[in-house]
């Protein structure tokens, strides 16, 4: 059982623009990169075993890319065998691990107050408002899967609608229709900021890949420390939690 202490003075907010949000998650993410890789190496096991359940590989479809000679149009990746039941596992996988997201919120929370971080704290999800983080990532994963369905393009624009959501769900104990709520109504209001630091984190996530596609186990999970110092601006630094 956890309770929600009086928050210490250290820590600190960045102001309510995107430079400075991103400048403070990157010496955020610094500090807590290792999590980070704990979870993309959780996520790749993961990700392992629906492939060999599937029979479908995700990264196959690109080994014959320098074949095509421009001509992408037999690239077909939507009609090959296993697809289907590939990524209704793959958001299945990231519906179970949304708590991990969490759970390195708040250790990032933890680095900026200059607390004692512990391994355990990696899963405060799994222990606190479980249903509605779980609830919150399902409903968000169906609204991006239809944003998509539309074209990528609308994804962009949908995602920052939610960005407030996991740690609204970590720091305020909320629902997961209460977190949506808060998250779009504030986050209409500051649009562009809240675009440019998902267009921004986004490229930062995946930056790694250009690192022999090795790097993104390292880079994948600056979003979510993003997602932290946007809530530290626009809602102040939150309450401290601890375990009782």
């Amino acid at each position: 059982m956890s309770e929600f202490n009086e928050f210490d003075q250290q820590g600190s907010v960045p102001e309510r623009n995107t430079g400075s949000i991103i400048s403070h998650a990157f010496e955020m993410y610094k500090g807590v990169f290792l999590y980070g890789l704990v979870i993309m190496i959780i996520f790749f096991i993961g990700d392992f075993v629906i492939q060999s359940i599937t029979g479908y590989s995700s990264w196959s479809g690109f080994r014959n890319f320098r074949d095509f000679d421009g001509d992408y149009s037999n690239f077909v990746r939507w009609n090959r065998p296993g697809v289907s039941s590939y990524y209704s596992g793959y958001s299945f996988l990231g519906i179970l691990l949304s708590p991990l997201y969490v759970g390195l919120i708040y250790i990032a929370n933890k680095f900026n107050t200059k607390v004692q971080i512990d391994f355990s704290d990696l899963f405060i999800g799994y222990r606190q408002n479980l249903g509605n983080i779980l609830l919150y990532s399902l409903i968000t994963t169906i609204i991006f899967w239809i944003a998509l369905a539309m074209c990528f393009l609308p994804v962009i624009f949908v995602y920052p609608l939610f960005f407030l959501g996991y740690p609204i769900l970590l720091f305020e104990n909320a629902t997961a229709m209460d977190a949506i709520s808060k998250t779009y109504n504030l986050v209409k209001e500051n649009y562009s900021v809240f675009l440019g630091t998902a267009i921004l984190g986004g490229l930062i996530s995946i930056s790694g890949i250009f690192l022999c596609c090795v790097g993104i186990v390292f880079s994948a999970c600056f979003m979510e420390v993003a997602m932290y110092s946007a809530y530290c601006a626009y809602l102040g630094k939150p309450r401290q939690i601890t375990n009782k």
